[in-house]
């Protein structure tokens, strides 16, 4: 487990910053693909996806990259405002967190050849925080240059060969490797989830009745301003698969279907289509037992799958059959 003192004393902030495998950390710093793929990017969107790196996920980061230059701005904006703790506020205190301990990693951390985010030393500082105590050991104490942040009584080292300022996250042991993960999914349970990158409502209308048989529509609403696009030969495209199970109270399926929606804009239609939704609509016939299901509650479950982010995002609604 976590050494207890560990969980009294992190910082409350932690649940914030904590995405990044700090496992993972241990071999290279993130961002050497990310800095390669933005060199075709302007520098304003280069300089974002590489200073998120360590809590961009890698559906958003695909996003982003497909995304055409117009549209990386209104990404930018919604990436911050998911990760709002408080959205009814003007004030995101995540965004403003995280962009404050990059400022500081930037200044604290500078001497290495490289930004002061991007160090070792400067990647944790940004994602635990201030550490409750630092100790440094100069070489003619230890043969090489040390650092030992604590997090309560747990220790994070960074060593440096040759004291030469270029200090690298290292483990104890393989004990001290496993408490890192430990942490890593201590963070993970205590970070503020994510709004979900495409949302959408269920909806049914009632047609007729008639010799037995009830008819109607089921459909499926994903609004366009939560719809995240690939880009593709100047076109944006995505695509959503859909299932549905209409149940009565036993459990027993009433009726049932699914379908792949395609959708491919150009980004005029889409700046036309913000305020809208993206309808998928689904034919309902039900030509047994009307009479035991009418007026009696149904339960619909709906599974949706995004195809840009391969995400699947279930809900269930309840109907009654209105004769």
């Amino acid at each position: 487990m976590m050494p207890a003192a560990f969980r009294k004393t992190a910082p409350a902030a932690l649940g914030l910053l904590g995405t990044l495998l700090l496992a993972a950390s241990l071999a290279a710093l993130p961002g050497g693909q990310t800095a390669k793929a933005s060199k075709k990017m302007a520098p304003a969107h280069a300089d974002f996806l590489s200073q998120v790196s360590y809590i961009i996920s890698k559906q958003e980061r695909k996003i982003f990259r497909e995304l055409p230059e117009s549209g990386r701005d209104d990404f930018i904006a919604e990436f911050w405002k998911r990760r709002d703790p408080d959205p009814e506020t003007e004030f995101n205190e995540y965004r403003a967190e995280y962009e404050d301990r990059v400022a500081k990693a930037r200044i604290l951390f500078h001497g290495e050849g490289r930004p002061g985010w991007q160090t070792d030393r400067g990647r944790i500082f940004i994602l635990f925080g201030p550490p409750s105590e630092r100790q440094t050991y100069p070489m003619e104490v230890s043969g090489y240059c040390r650092e030992v942040w604590y997090y309560g009584a747990f220790p994070v080292i960074f060593v440096d060969d040759h004291c030469s300022g270029y200090y690298v996250l290292q483990a104890l042991n393989l004990e001290h490797l496993q408490e890192l993960n430990i942490a890593q999914g201590h963070f993970q349970k205590t970070f503020s989830p994510e709004k979900r990158l495409f949302d959408y409502e269920i909806s049914m209308q009632k047609i007729g009745v008639e010799n037995g048989v009830y008819r109607g529509r089921v459909f499926v609403d994903v609004p366009y301003d939560s719809i995240w696009f690939s880009f593709k030969g100047g076109r944006l495209e995505t695509g959503f698969d859909v299932r549905l199970v209409m149940s009565d109270q036993s459990g027993t399926t009433v009726w049932e279907a699914q379908g792949s929606f395609p959708l491919t804009l150009e980004e005029k239609d889409l700046t036309q289509n913000r305020s809208r939704r993206f309808r998928m609509e689904f034919p309902v016939v039900i030509d047994k037992d009307l009479d035991r299901l009418k007026d009696k509650k149904l339960r619909m479950d709906v599974a949706v799958k995004c195809t840009t982010e391969g995400e699947e995002l279930k809900k269930a609604a309840a109907f009654q059959l209105k004769f």
